[in-house]
């Protein structure tokens, strides 16, 4: 299986790269990003691309690939609905529309999070935004496409967040997370078990287009 990655820096994206260059399957990753991830494997093709709206300069290179992890992702917090829209919604959608059109084949796997609003009519502002994305995901002329919503994360094997007092919180809070994952399933993941479902998705398939977290832990 040939995939292509977006988000690779990322908590989630780090998780997910970690188990495809794991993976005998796999036979090469594609990571496309603004910058390095900083890892090397023979596996591993990274492609710089800094307009994550316009992909005609590098479609040559988005061919021939089998599935899509979209691990990218930003905080609503402090920012107004046009930006986080924008960074949510029309990034998305942009790399989307353009694989759907250059490998119909593909399956597509988009990381939102629990609670999306899948009416997008609720009262929470990312939610609605998360609905409408996975939504019209769901309408492209994909082979599949499913829509992940984990709840909390734990982070393993060197997985780290990019921001600081996020990671942190994660280091004091091992332990707690540890037991969640295996007390709480329906709450908590780890980024070894979201990475390993999403490659299993992309090869298997799935009941339904949306994944919770417990869906995401029986896999």
């Amino acid at each position: 299986m040939k995939v292509i990655l977006f988000g690779a820096t990322g908590m989630v994206g780090q998780g997910v790269l970690r188990e495809c260059l794991l993976d005998p399957g796999v036979e090469r990753v594609l990571a496309v990003g603004r910058s390095p991830t900083g890892q090397r494997d023979p596996k591993l093709v990274e492609l710089i691309h800094d307009d994550f709206v316009d992909y005609s300069a590098i479609e040559p290179q988005l061919t021939g690939h089998d599935a899509c992890f979209f691990c990218l992702g930003v905080s609503s917090i402090g920012m107004d609905e046009t930006r986080y829209r924008h960074l949510t919604y029309d990034i998305t959608l942009a790399a989307a529309t353009t694989l759907a059109r250059l490998n119909p084949g593909m399956v597509f796997t988009y990381v939102t999070g629990r609670s999306t609003d899948s009416t997008e009519q609720g009262p929470l502002m990312w939610a609605r935004v998360k609905g409408k994305t996975e939504n019209d995901l769901l309408k492209l002329p994909f082979k599949a496409a499913y829509m992940f919503r984990p709840a909390g994360i734990q982070p393993l094997h060197g997985v780290r967040s990019k921001t600081g007092w996020v990671q942190a919180i994660y280091v004091a809070t091992s332990p707690l997370l540890s037991f969640l994952v295996h007390v709480a399933p329906s709450y908590m993941t780890t980024s070894e078990q979201l990475g390993r479902a999403m490659l299993k998705v992309a090869r298997d398939g799935y009941p339904r287009p949306v994944l919770e977290s417990e869906d995401i832990n029986s896999l």
